[in-house]
């Protein structure tokens, strides 16, 4: 993938991440790293990442954050420049993030912010950061106000995605991938989305191998083609945000933690094609698709279907800090037809709200 500011190559298959260290030294001098990772990925995926990074000449250190998107904040960012400061990092010291999201968005972060900017790489372990999070170069942290609120457009050097590693994330978490997944092939992908809706089960586990090698290759593909063509969000590239505005400030609503990302996406996803049909820019008969797809990936659809439900105040708060809004107006992703996203910009809270 080539984006304006840098060349990302990615690889995607099974076994990948015992040669990370390999690939960090095509575009990293030997010497310290720093590892990121959290608590339920490091016993499982950090020694063989570790034994590969030492036998490349990298002298790997360690952070571990607590699992869970509490811990994507600048307090733990300021805890990671402490450890970068304790190994003397300096521009050319690379920053490994190895998990989910969470640490992706984390680690990037903290590499497009130290010393304004040194190499990462991206070694994604669930299904999630392999499509989405890992791919494209946005980073950030959240504050209370609001999801990924302070941020900044910092590509890693490279992604492994290393899709033996999808075998041992729990089921929901596996699920939560699949939104973005479904996201793609809504906007951007009309074959992806025809695959999906012919075999749902093909793709609710990483059983089916030949499966989830198309499906995060389509996913790549399409969000590298629309990062190459907009890397920094000026326009193309806000189709990526569908179902993205309704399921951030439901997100935030729920207090991080309670609704997972994808879960919140995918009842987003649902309530940006409500709207497109209450606008007259879908028919009805296709926007009830994206809920029938939804459902048959076992996603929620509804907010009564999630763990815990926000009240509409919380959400209402949240969308007024969303990132999209210019002059009190939001910028919506809605659908023409499926497969195809268009992007409206009078959007209001009130509009979102009176879809759920």
């Amino acid at each position: 993938m080539r984006a304006a500011s840098r060349t990302c190559r990615v690889r995607i298959g099974p076994g990948l991440l015992a040669g990370a260290g390999d690939v960090l030294a095509e575009f990293a001098r030997p010497g310290p790293a720093l590892v990121v990772t959290d608590d339920n990925v490091g016993p499982l995926w950090l020694a063989p990442v570790l034994a590969s990074l030492r036998g490349a000449g990298f002298v790997p250190e360690v952070a571990v954050v607590p699992a869970g998107e509490g811990s994507k904040t600048l307090a733990f960012a300021e805890r990671l420049y402490g450890d970068l400061v304790r190994i003397g990092a300096d521009r050319g010291t690379p920053v490994v993030a190895l998990g989910g999201g969470m640490v992706t968005d984390l680690a990037g972060f903290v590499s497009a912010t130290w010393l304004r900017g040194v190499p990462w790489l991206a070694l994604p372990t669930s299904l999630l950061a392999m499509v989405d999070a890992s791919v494209g170069g946005k980073t950030g942290v959240d504050l209370a106000a609001g999801k990924n609120l302070v941020g900044a457009f910092w590509s890693p050097v490279g992604v492994v995605s290393d899709t033996a590693a999808l075998e041992t994330l729990p089921a929901r978490e596996f699920r939560g991938g699949l939104a973005e997944a479904a996201k793609v092939a809504f906007t951007l992908r009309p074959d992806l989305l025809a695959a999906l809706e012919a075999g749902p089960e093909r793709y609710t586990s990483p059983a089916d191998g030949e499966a989830l090698g198309f499906l995060v290759e389509a996913c790549v593909e399409a969000k590298g083609a629309v990062v190459e063509a907009d890397e920094r969000e000026a326009g193309a590239r806000r189709v990526l945000n569908f179902g993205h505005t309704a399921g951030h400030a439901i997100e935030a609503a729920a207090g991080y933690g309670p609704v997972r990302h994808g879960e919140a996406v995918a009842v987003g996803m649902v309530i940006a094609a409500r709207i497109s049909v209450r606008r007259g820019l879908l028919r009805p008969e296709d926007g009830a698709r994206v809920a029938a797809l939804l459902r048959s990936l076992g996603l929620p659809v509804a907010l009564a279907d999630l763990p815990v439900e926000p009240d509409a105040g919380g959400i209402r708060d949240r969308l007024a800090t969303d990132k999209k809004r210019r002059d009190g107006r939001l910028a919506l992703v809605l659908l023409s037809a499926p497969g195809r996203a268009v992007i409206v910009e009078d959007g209001s809270a009130e509009e979102v709200l009176a879809a759920f």
